[in-house]
């Protein structure tokens, strides 16, 4: 049976953001590289198959059941490509250095301290070495943030819309990533973005649509202090989603180099 290591064309999160990973990366054969927060192995299973056998990819992820998912799909195939648990804010200090640091869907998580995070994640990598993180940067979903926060206001949830605010604006933006990179002291800076519709149709499918409420529509619900109320608000905004639709995301990638000392 002959395996394939392509980007999976079935994946309508990852694999969008990969992609963009992909078209920033500048890879050769016989490159060692860490990939963190590696998932279901997208995209470190391509990034293996273009690197070869002279090369390495070294892929962590915090959740062991993703590192054991990624080793079940892997079998013998690509044996330089090995699946870790790991926390990619607290690498250990032994670890060698790489000529590629690369994160899909990771810089989100570095938080509480991004910079901290991102300043020990650079110390791994060679001189001339390129790091390229792509995580959904603020704008994201922006017409449904705007939508539920005038209904907060509507309704007179004070202290909702508070916390709402607060945690739209903890999410990471491109101008942030381009400043922390040039504090490193990395060259040859990118940082862009680009734009992902997110289709949804109305009621259950968008309260339990799988790339929203993993994470972004929990958002909403934690602003609340009673969930049965959240839970009625939440079901009066599923049934307006003509109301904030198209829904876009922002694919934002950060690329730089470290000098060569």
């Amino acid at each position: 049976m002959k395996y394939c290591w392509s980007l999976p064309k079935n994946d309508p999160w990852s694999t969008p953001f990969a992609e963009t990973l992909l078209n920033y990366l500048e890879i050769c054969r016989g490159d060692q590289i860490l990939d963190i927060a590696s998932g279901s192995g997208i995209p470190a299973f391509y990034l293996a198959e273009q690197v070869g056998p002279k090369g390495s990819v070294l892929a962590i992820d915090i959740n062991q059941r993703q590192v054991l998912k990624s080793r079940s799909t892997q079998g013998n195939h690509l044996p330089w490509l090995r699946f870790e648990v790991g926390d990619m804010r607290f690498l250990p200090a032994d670890l060698p250095k790489f000529d590629r640091i690369t994160g899909n869907l990771s810089f989100m998580f570095f938080r509480p301290n991004r910079f901290d995070a991102l300043q020990n994640l650079v110390r791994f990598l060679k001189p001339s070495g390129q790091i390229v993180l792509t995580f959904p940067s603020m704008g994201t979903f922006d017409s449904l943030w705007k939508y539920v926060d005038k209904e907060m206001s509507a309704q007179g949830f004070v202290n909702e819309r508070k916390a709402l605010d607060e945690y739209i604006n903890e999410r990471p933006s491109a101008s942030e990533v381009e400043k922390y990179l040039k504090i490193l002291g990395l060259e040859k800076i990118i940082v862009g973005e680009q734009p992902l519709e997110v289709a949804t149709g109305s009621g259950i499918e968008f309260l339990e649509h799988p790339l929203l409420r993993g994470g972004f529509l929990d958002d909403i619900y934690e602003c609340f202090q009673d969930q049965g109320l959240a839970n009625t608000f939440m079901d009066k905004i599923a049934e307006k989603v003509s109301h904030f639709t198209p829904l876009y995301a922002i694919r934002c990638a950060m690329s730089g180099w470290k000098p060569n000392e």
